[in-house]
């Protein structure tokens, strides 16, 4: 940004009214985290009901879905106002052959998704063969 305002300073906002300025946030935030024998991951959710969320696995993807949907209604002496937010997010984790997808395990509590995901037993891809 700094190369692009040094070059033409008008650029900068240029470049705002594309959308180009700022990368896309992701939907929500996680914390991932490993121990002996499994990984987990936190999503943090707040606002979104245990009923709005999905998870799913496929072709060692896993994939964390929600919908947001809040309603906030204040009325006061000399006003009324009403705000809505409405919106569905998604993220994805590749798993690869290190999980065991039959024991994946999630809950839900206070706006925090905790998604444990087991750690497969290693298959030994090495064999000695005796020579006859």
């Amino acid at each position: 940004m700094l190369v692009k305002l040094s070059k033409d300073p008008l650029k900068l906002f240029d470049d705002i009214w594309e959308g180009t300025q700022l990368p896309a946030t992701p939907a929500f935030k996680v914390d991932i985290s490993e121990d002996e024998k499994a990984f987990h991951i936190e999503a943090e959710m707040p606002g979104v009901n245990k009923e709005d969320i999905t998870l799913g696995v496929e072709e060692d993807v896993l994939t964390i879905k929600g919908e947001r949907k809040q309603k906030t209604e204040e009325q006061g002496k000399n006003y009324h106002r009403t705000e809505r937010t409405y919106g569905s997010f998604s993220r994805s984790f590749n798993l690869g052959e290190l999980i065991d997808q039959n024991t994946i395990e999630a809950s839900f509590e206070e706006g925090l998704l905790h998604v444990s995901l087991p750690k497969a037993q290693q298959v030994r891809k090495n064999k000695e063969i005796t020579i006859k």
